[in-house]
């Protein structure tokens, strides 16, 4: 499988911690992988629906999509502006577009809480996500070869 890692860098360190684990699971796994970066969360799906719009076009093949990325909450409703509409948005796309994604946007209160579920390499949530999306490329696949 190939897959596309977009990772949202607002949080450098967090970001970093999160796609160590992701690279961790594809290399135990053999997968090839795309990294592209973006400022943050909201410009997750923005890149997913150009890559998608790129596949349909034959400019580009991958098999799925992973998400990194880290949203805290602040002082203000900012923070719910980003969460719902980066994760509605990947989804929304991930779906019109029949494309297998894992979602690794953390959404968490505090720094400290965000280190906890990022780090720990394949144990985190990066790869979390991995697995993930590899898990629905496999359904996807087993969906094609079955003869109706």
């Amino acid at each position: 499988a190939h897959v596309l890692i977009i990772e949202g860098r607002f949080y450098t360190h967090i970001a970093d911690l999160l796609v160590e684990g992701a690279i961790a699971e594809f290399d135990a796994r053999g997968v090839t992988y795309t990294r592209l970066t973006v400022p943050g969360a909201l410009e997750i799906p923005q890149v997913l629906a150009a890559a998608a719009a790129a596949r349909a076009a034959g400019r580009t093949s991958f098999d799925g999509a992973i998400a990194l990325g880290c949203v805290i909450r602040g002082e203000t409703a900012h923070y719910d502006i980003v969460v719902n509409n980066a994760n509605h948005w990947f989804m929304d796309v991930a779906v019109r577009h029949d494309v297998p994604v894992g979602n690794a946007i953390l959404t968490v209160e505090t720094e400290t809480q965000a280190i906890a579920r990022a780090e720990g390499g394949r144990k985190g949530k990066g790869g979390d996500a991995a697995r993930a999306c590899l898990s629905l490329i496999e359904i996807k696949r087993a969906f094609w070869e079955q003869k109706a």
